[in-house]
């Protein structure tokens, strides 16, 4: 590293630990979704295959869940595979398949995930998944189901209008077995039928890559949720964007409709 290099970093270094104090002073958002977007277009523009792109964004999504316990966020909810994506390539949605294998199963065994209490849910349509990706899922479930200091969701084979369907069938079902009047559903009704209905509706939701639209991500709970665009992909997102988003989320007033 030269002498100007070496002053960028330190300048760099000195405004993300501003930033960060300036974060903590302020009010921590409880639930932050992310949409993980961009991994491709990094590997094509370093000339790799999609899947080590997908790679690098699993190295990311780690650094980012210690930087949301580091501030004091409890739920992390990403969006990992939506339904759409298996439109993709064959070999490509077969590597994400196994890479999610591989990342639950290890993450289930690491020791600071239970030492941090880190509950790990996944959410989506599990039945058009690959069995033993079922099994790694319900492995790392069942392995953290007691912990509650922080709540990690993975969104896989997931789309905001199927989760909203189902909850509507369920909801039906219930009136059509007599367990429920019609007069009866309310908002609180369908919440409960979602994959997230134990959890508060995110606070911030944020997009790596310069894409603004949310892409079925969390519909319902999105109603009120405040958005952050970051334009970076996502294996190169940094602290210091990561802090802005939050900084972000801290200067707006929220309103939620009133």
């Amino acid at each position: 590293m030269d002498f100007t290099e070496g002053l960028v970093d330190t300048a760099y270094r000195a405004y993300e630990k501003k930033l960060l104090k300036l974060v903590k002073e302020g009010k921590i958002p409880k639930h932050v979704g992310i949409i993980m977007d961009g991994n491709r277009r990094f590997a094509r523009e370093l000339d790799m295959k999609p899947t080590q792109g997908h790679r690098e964004g699993k190295d990311k999504l780690e650094e980012v869940i210690e930087w949301c316990r580091e501030i004091g966020i409890k739920i992390l909810t990403v969006y990992a595979f939506s339904t759409e994506n298996f439109k993709r390539s064959r070999e490509e949605v077969l590597e994400l398949m196994r890479l999610f294998i591989e990342n639950l199963k290890k993450a289930a065994d690491d020791e600071r995930v239970h030492k941090n209490k880190i509950r790990i849910k996944v959410i989506g349509q599990r039945e058009v998944l690959p069995e033993e990706l079922r099994e790694a899922i319900e492995y790392a479930e069942e392995r953290t189901k007691n912990y509650d200091e922080f709540f990690f969701n993975i969104a896989i084979a997931y789309g905001g209008r199927e989760e909203i369907i189902k909850a509507i069938k369920e909801i039906a079902q219930e009136v059509k077995d007599g367990k429920l009047e019609v007069e009866d559903i309310t908002e609180e009704t369908v919440r409960k039928h979602l994959y997230t209905g134990d959890l508060p509706d995110p606070d911030l939701i944020l997009r790596t890559s310069g894409e603004e639209r949310i892409s079925n991500f969390l519909l319902w709970q999105s109603a009120y949720s405040e958005f952050y665009f970051a334009d970076i992909y996502w294996p190169t997102f940094r602290k210091i964007d990561f802090l802005r988003a939050i900084r972000s989320y801290q200067m707006r007033q929220r309103r939620f409709g009133r």
